[in-house]
């Protein structure tokens, strides 16, 4: 996929759920309770050693989900995320090895920024769709729009204190394609296997975006 078209999807989305599984087997009844909340993308964070091996069996279950490597530190992260069947690949920070081995493979990457430094690296790397994180932590929408003051190409998926109440501020910056959040994959309602309640909190998160 390249990064036209996974910026055009993620933009009709609005919304990443940023998942941290400890059961990789959870991941297919997760993805199916996000697709039908109307969430047909899932990041699925390197926190975890059962990253890969979910991504793996959400792709296997589901060919057509969105699917995003989160919390990628390096390139041998990366590579398996790659061969795990991740469409992308998130990253905290910009770490240019990388960058590098996600060109070399040809998977997208988007790499966190919060500061000018960063985003110069980024666009030296011929990368202008980022992850502004941690969002709220780093000034939140006022400290974006100074970034963005003079950096107008870039694309922004914040991530990090985003939530209900905040969310449609952030969406409504004209470079903000969507945001990562994670209070409807919170770890209590994965540690219960609440499904229904994902599927719940999914479809208020949806409703909210798309008003």
């Amino acid at each position: 996929m390249n990064i036209t078209t996974l910026t055009e999807r993620l933009r009709a989305i609005k919304i990443v759920p940023v998942i941290a599984l400890d059961n990789a087997a959870d991941a297919v009844p997760l993805g199916a309770a996000l697709r039908e909340s109307g969430i047909p993308v899932a990041e699925i964070t390197f926190r975890s050693p059962a990253a890969a091996e979910a991504i793996r069996r959400l792709r296997d279950a589901d060919p057509d989900i969105l699917i995003a490597a989160g919390t990628v530190l390096n390139a041998a992260q990366a590579k398996a995320a790659q061969q795990a069947g991740a469409d992308f690949i998130v990253s905290p920070g910009f770490n240019p090895n990388t960058v590098k081995a996600c060109q070399d493979m040809d998977i997208p990457i988007t790499p966190g920024i919060n500061n000018p430094t960063a985003i110069e690296a980024a666009l030296e790397h011929g990368i202008d769709t980022v992850k502004y994180f941690p969002a709220e932590a780093s000034g939140g929408i006022p400290m974006l729009k100074a970034l963005l003051a003079p950096y107008a190409m870039l694309k922004i998926m914040p991530t990090g204190g985003i939530n209900a109440k905040n969310i449609r501020d952030y969406l409504a910056i004209k470079n903000v394609i969507a945001c990562g959040g994670s209070w409807m994959v919170e770890k209590s309602l994965l540690a219960a296997q609440n499904w229904a309640e994902v599927e719940r909190l999914g479809k208020e998160a949806v409703a909210l975006v798309q008003e």
